[in-house]
């Protein structure tokens, strides 16, 4: 099997705006650049997987039908884009977990199931959780600051990757 390299993407935070346990599909905002930026990724040759903790689904703060809208919503205002696939880990802080980021378990069954190649792909997220998944998984990792965003992270991975940047 040919493996590939694919952009493991934190949500909330990363992508749009961290709205706090996001319970309503209206709060999704989703940054500015965020879809034309995903898309320049697949066009250098990346999946595009999302993994997200959910933990207000374990608090009980709202359930995962309510996540679902809210996903969809994201989903939606990243069109014409898609996502190649979505994990997320509904487990609260307090729960052992082999998924719940920093743990790399979301990251390793993407590989197994889209036969990823972790070692050329990476982590792009804005808490260290994030980076220490990617780590733990074998990624490289890409910290987003608020005043550094996703567009131009994009960008310079895809630079990178092409050889314009070493």
């Amino acid at each position: 099997m040919n493996l590939r390299p694919a952009i493991f993407l934190d949500r909330d935070g990363t992508l749009m705006e961290d709205a706090g346990y996001c319970a309503d599909p209206a709060l999704v905002r989703v940054f500015d650049g965020v879809p034309h930026a995903l898309s320049e990724l697949r066009e250098a040759g990346y999946l595009l997987v999302l993994v997200t903790n959910q933990s207000g689904i374990g608090r009980g703060y709202f359930t995962e039908e309510i996540h679902r809208a809210v996903q969809a919503e994201f989903e939606r205002q990243i069109l014409p884009e898609k996502l190649d696939a979505v994990y997320y880990c509904p487990d609260a802080p307090d729960v052992h977990s082999a998924n719940r980021k920093p743990a790399p378990g979301m990251l390793l069954q993407a590989a197994r199931d889209l036969g990823i190649d972790l070692r050329n792909s990476y982590m792009v997220g804005d808490k260290a959780s994030d980076i220490e998944a990617g780590r733990a998984a074998g990624c490289k990792t890409i910290l987003v600051r608020p005043d550094y965003p996703f567009a131009r992270i994009a960008a310079m991975t895809k630079a990178m990757t092409s050889g314009l940047i070493e």
